[in-house]
């Protein structure tokens, strides 16, 4: 891998990391289209962390009120006691399930699921899903009731955002996609899904990127990519994923997701028109 594969890398994970259009779809995609090696789902899971570092900087002052309410509640003898830290322990439920999900299907997760077939489906599927949830949001609407807010999540919205997550295991999917849908079809204005999930994005991502680098370190080191470009795509991904998160949440206040439903369908059937033409290999 060269310099420049590493920030072009750096570029589509942090662009599409947040963005609800599946980065690892096109961390796959890319690569294919260019005929460059697939780098993998290791060197995938690795660079999220700088989309890590990018929720972590934009939501710090919200993550750092969060963790104190939810230590000091705990030491308390009452881990429930302010909205705050039950928010706190939500995302610690939410994570649960991908959590799970992601250790069954681990194998299936690095060989499988990243065929090309198996990347336009998911694009295509959850498209429509997402028709479906901005058809209920506007529903809502119309009928006047009101859209919930953050601080109206309950236990339930966890469990029911947290399953939808696990989704996001399979490649084209969306991480944020999937959850933004949930939160949607759970009432959440479009803003308020986007934000609950960046923030039970964030253990899910330091996890996954901690056990790969921890898991793959050698295979990394021997595969030519080189601790260089790592590091390289990394933090290229970390700039690009923050103003990702400006964009999304200042466009959602005012837009539907309508933008991204066309453009993963046209993402899905073109790939499938390539594949089926022999323009691309379903497998690299």
């Amino acid at each position: 891998m060269s310099i420049f594969q590493a920030i072009i890398y750096g570029i589509v994970q942090g662009l599409t990391e947040f963005l609800p259009i599946s980065s690892s779809a096109h961390l796959r995609i890319v690569p294919a289209l260019l005929k460059w090696k697939d780098p993998g789902a290791p060197f995938t899971a690795v660079i999220q962390i700088g989309t890590l570092l990018a929720v972590l900087i934009y939501f710090r002052q919200d993550i750092v009120r969060i963790a104190r309410a939810s230590v000091g509640d705990l030491l308390a003898g009452q881990p429930l006691r302010t909205p705050d830290a039950k928010l706190g322990w939500m995302i610690v439920v939410a994570t649960i399930p991908i959590v799970l999900f992601g250790l069954l299907f681990k194998d299936a997760i690095h060989t499988t699921l990243r065929s090309l077939y198996v990347i336009s489906a998911a694009l295509i599927i959850l498209a429509l899903i997402l028709v479906v949830a901005e058809v209920y949001l506007r529903w809502r609407m119309r009928h006047g009731r009101p859209l919930r807010e953050l601080k109206s999540a309950g236990w339930g919205d966890a469990i029911f955002i947290g399953l939808a997550q696990a989704i996001a295991l399979i490649p084209g999917s969306s991480r944020s996609g999937v959850t933004i849908t949930a939160g949607l079809f759970a009432g959440m204005s479009r803003e308020t899904a986007a934000r609950f999930s960046f923030l039970i994005s964030l253990p899910s991502i330091f996890a996954a990127g901690v056990y790969e680098l921890y898991k793959e370190w050698h295979a990394l080191s021997a595969s030519g990519i080189g601790l260089d470009n790592l590091l390289v795509a990394t933090v290229v991904s970390g700039m690009v994923g923050y103003a990702s998160i400006a964009f999304l949440l200042g466009y959602l206040k005012k837009h539907s997701t309508a933008i991204f439903i066309i453009y993963r369908l046209a993402l899905g059937i073109l790939l499938l028109w390539l594949l089926n033409a022999g323009l691309l290999a379903a497998n690299n």
